[in-house]
């Protein structure tokens, strides 16, 4: 047996040994993965943003401006927290990578719009 084999083997005095840390592939690929299904809501999101800005009445229009936007945050949100995530997993740090604040504001956000877009039905657009 050599002597690295040794000392590996043999308890050290108080110390540590400092292993590398593998990270596989599907590390990375399940986090670019979230990130496309972010990205491909937020297509969605923006794809009824534009119908209703190009089929809609006024209301419509108003209500899309709010959808955009909330489009265009959930994107650049999407792109920051896929650079932090893979940030963190290069350097292999031990951190939470789950999300536990983006989908809540995106539903706060979409609650907003939704009711936004009845306010002004309702008080734009009475019945008569």
């Amino acid at each position: 047996m050599s002597s690295a084999q040794q000392r590996l083997l043999e308890p050290t005095s108080g110390k540590r040994i400092a292993l590398p840390v593998r990270i596989e592939p599907k590390v990375f690929f399940a986090n670019e993965r979230t990130f496309l299904s972010w990205l491909n809501f937020t297509v969605v999101l923006g794809g009824l943003a534009v119908g209703l800005l190009n089929f809609g009445d006024r209301i419509s229009r108003m209500s899309a401006v709010l959808f955009t936007l909330t489009a265009m945050f959930v994107m650049l949100y999407a792109l920051y927290t896929f650079h932090w995530r893979a940030n963190k997993i290069r350097s292999r740090e031990a951190a939470a990578y789950d999300d536990r604040v983006g989908p809540t504001v995106l539903c706060i956000f979409l609650i907003i719009a939704v009711a936004y877009n009845f306010y002004l039905r309702m008080t734009l657009n009475p019945e008569p």
